[in-house]
């Protein structure tokens, strides 16, 4: 048996050592919310802006468009047609496909809900896309179930998976984070953040252990993609982009810490915490 892979640690200082990238945030568009799940691309979008993103587009289930719109004022938003269940149809790529090609990055998967619809829809809209793309939620359960979905954006997307939906991408069950974050990164040639083990398909990879079980909170996970993908329209190396944004991710769960304690926290709070930690960590 090859010895394991021993990651790096991301830490602050090495964040810092890292060349800065791009002032302009570009812009990142993030498809999902289904009828019952709309709030989570509300969490992904705030999360890209708070990196520095300069413009945000939404897409989301047509009932929910219009509420989302003033929920998130600073955003333009995209109604989808939906199928009876309410989950976003396949049929979404008709009016996406213009965005798409137009993104800094794209993140595909909070609050999708469909398995055969999502898989649908990364068949027409991956082809379209030019720019880095984020994986997470549904969208990684389809590309588990059907792996040359992610043909056309292979070298430059990101995988974002829990513990079920790397098992998903592996086809087995995670027993050990680095090893199955190595495995899938490998398989599916992307970028992979792993419950903090961030693995590039070049044999790169890092381990954060600043998170903690508060970052388990319903949510977080689709703060973590939005996180990403407004770190890929800002850098141009896929995995430092996403080394940056779980460390970011990480540190704001630390700062709530004192004032929520490790299960009180929410995922939205996360968000106000973001601007300042980068704010910390570009300052020294």
């Amino acid at each position: 048996m090859p010895p394991r892979v021993q990651p790096e640690p991301i830490t602050s200082a090495l964040l810092r050592e890292w060349p800065r990238g791009r002032e302009d945030g570009g812009t990142v568009l993030v498809v999902g919310g289904s009828r019952r799940v709309p709030g989570a691309v509300l969490l992904s979008g705030i999360a890209a802006l708070r990196t520095g993103a300069v413009t945000l587009q939404l897409a989301v289930a047509d009932r929910h468009a219009s509420g989302l719109g003033l929920a998130v004022p600073e955003a333009l938003v995209v109604g989808l047609p939906e199928t009876e269940s309410g989950a976003v149809s396949r049929a979404a790529a008709d009016e996406l496909g213009d965005l798409v090609a137009d993104a800094s990055a794209v993140v595909v998967g909070p609050g999708l809900v469909d398995p055969d619809e999502t898989a649908a829809l990364l068949e027409r809209l991956l082809p379209a896309t030019r720019g880095p793309v984020v994986l997470d939620a549904f969208a990684l359960g389809a590309l588990g179930l059907h792996p040359s979905l992610g043909d056309p954006v292979r070298g430059r997307v990101v995988l974002t998976p829990n513990v079920v939906e790397g098992g998903y991408l592996l086809g087995s069950e995670v027993e050990d984070h680095v090893e199955a974050a190595v495995a899938i990164a490998g398989k599916y040639d992307a970028v992979v953040n792993l419950m903090g083990v961030v693995a590039a398909p070049d044999g790169r990879v890092w381990q954060d252990g600043t998170g903690h079980v508060g970052l388990s909170t319903s949510g977080s996970g689709d703060v973590l993609a939005g996180l990403v993908g407004g770190m890929l329209a800002r850098e141009s190396d896929p995995a430092l982009a996403t080394c940056w944004a779980g460390h970011v991710h990480a540190m704001a769960g630390q700062r709530l810490v004192p004032r929520t304690g490790l299960t009180g926290m929410l995922a939205r709070e996360l968000l106000d915490e973001v601007p300042r930690v980068l704010a910390e960590l570009r300052s020294r």
